[in-house]
């Protein structure tokens, strides 16, 4: 069974920043492209970013760059989701995804979530 488990959201003040955590099992790790999406009640779920299993290459929404940065550590088989500038637009559920291919923004692609993290930034 493969699981992936989110941790690290909260409520925060616009402009602060978190750090959103996504542990992964050993396999999906290793040869998987890890990804953050987010939904908004009533909107459809939101590609954020996402990283080769390399950890070589990442791609970021026009509305995070810059602003926000994953990245991973073999060692703990985990991906981050380093969150700065935070702004309310930012609210949102956000979810850690699992492909063995790229499959970028097209949600229905991905084949495994996690169960997602509420992230609520205040104005």
């Amino acid at each position: 069974q493969v699981q992936l488990v989110e941790s690290g959201g909260g409520l925060v003040q616009a402009g602060g920043s978190l750090r959103l955590s996504c542990a992964a099992s050993a396999r999906t790790f290793s040869r998987y492209t890890m990804a953050w999406f987010r939904r908004v009640p009533g909107k459809e779920r939101e590609f954020v970013a996402d990283i080769t299993w390399s950890g070589a290459s990442a791609y970021y929404a026009d509305s995070v760059k810059g602003r926000f940065t994953i990245s991973k550590e073999s060692a703990k088989n985990t991906v981050y989701l380093q969150m700065n500038s935070l702004k309310p637009e930012d609210t949102a559920v956000y979810y850690c995804a699992a492909d063995q291919l790229r499959p970028g923004g097209r949600v229905d692609a991905y084949d495994y979530w996690g169960q997602g993290t509420q992230v609520t930034v205040s104005s």
